[in-house]
């Protein structure tokens, strides 16, 4: 059986550095990609996922900046997290279970949910 078509985006990190948090996968899943879905962030999460939000996040401003982006191998999980809120389907309609659905950062969620990236001024 064939795999479905993943964009493997380069230079991407594939986890949190130091950490077994994953941002990438290395292979299509026969079966289809995970569907994305948005998983509600409570206030009393644990400091080491915050640091990947935070982490995956960076890397999707440097790697992708304004321009919509094509899910591809990045985590369903790790997506998941920012879904929705950071992170904006680009597209009508849009397939949640699709390597090839488009996503767009939305800047002003972002800026609100990780000031700290945003302090010096950055832009992409």
């Amino acid at each position: 059986m064939a795999l479905p078509y993943m964009t493997k985006h380069r230079g991407f990190p594939g986890r949190l550095p130091g950490t077994d948090f994953q941002f990438t996968l290395r292979r299509a899943n026969p079966k289809g990609a995970t569907p994305l879905i948005a998983r509600k962030r409570h206030p009393d999460r644990k400091p080491a996922d915050k640091r990947a939000d935070e982490g995956f996040m960076e890397a999707l401003l440097h790697q992708f900046g304004e321009e919509p982006f094509e899910r591809g191998n990045l985590d369903a999980g790790r997506l998941s997290w920012l879904f929705e809120r950071e992170v904006m389907p680009a597209e009508d309609p849009f397939d949640p279970a699709s390597y090839e659905a488009l996503l767009q950062i939305d800047y002003r969620a972002a800026r609100a949910s990780f000031p700290q990236l945003f302090a010096d001024g950055w832009t992409p």
